[in-house]
């Protein structure tokens, strides 16, 4: 990765591999002496994640700030989680102090219509961020449903096409491999 210019990556589309491709780069990003934070914007801190157990033995700080899969918890609460991740996530992507900053589920957040998420999670203001940060920061957003703006906005995008998946043939989330 050029240290001239920070990059914005966009991992999206139906298939597998967006959040384990970003993982990928943040290990790569860390293993050449780069300062990583990947936070995610749907996963809960109250289930365990491979990435995150890995992340905690290689010194990668991994935030989970949601409050987990839309099915599960009230609008309120996701709302104000999303608010509260939104936050974070502006100020660690502002400050300068990682060289790569990973969004991970941006995407699914800013595509939620079941309920109101743009005045907890204004895309104007992700937007206005991204062009805003330093410029040597990377920026990783993954996601299903990438906002036209953003693609528009990427230096990469990259989209997952699901060809042949296990779940068809009613195999359920594997350990390790999902999750």
């Amino acid at each position: 990765m050029s240290n001239k210019r920070g990059l914005f990556l966009v991992y999206t589309g139906d298939g597998k591999g967006k959040t384990t491709a970003a993982v990928g780069l943040a290990v790569r990003a860390a293993g050449r002496g780069k300062k990583v934070i990947m936070i995610q914007f749907i996963k809960s801190p109250e289930r365990t994640y491979g990435e995150k157990i890995s992340f905690d033995k290689l010194g990668i700080e991994i935030v989970q700030k949601g409050a987990g899969f839309t099915w599960t918890k009230t609008p309120e609460e996701h709302r104000a989680a999303l608010k509260e991740a939104w936050a974070f996530a502006k100020e660690k992507l502002l400050s300068g102090a990682y060289d790569v900053v990973i969004l991970d589920e941006l995407n699914n957040a800013l595509a939620i219509d079941s309920f109101p998420v743009d005045d907890v999670l204004p895309l104007a203001d992700v937007l206005q961020t991204i062009q805003n940060r330093p410029s040597h920061v990377h920026l990783v957003v993954t996601g299903r449903s990438a906002k036209q703006e953003l693609i528009d906005m990427a230096d990469l995008v990259t989209e997952m096409k699901p060809i042949k998946h296990y779940y068809d043939e009613g195999i359920p989330a594997v350990l390790g491999v999902e999750f």
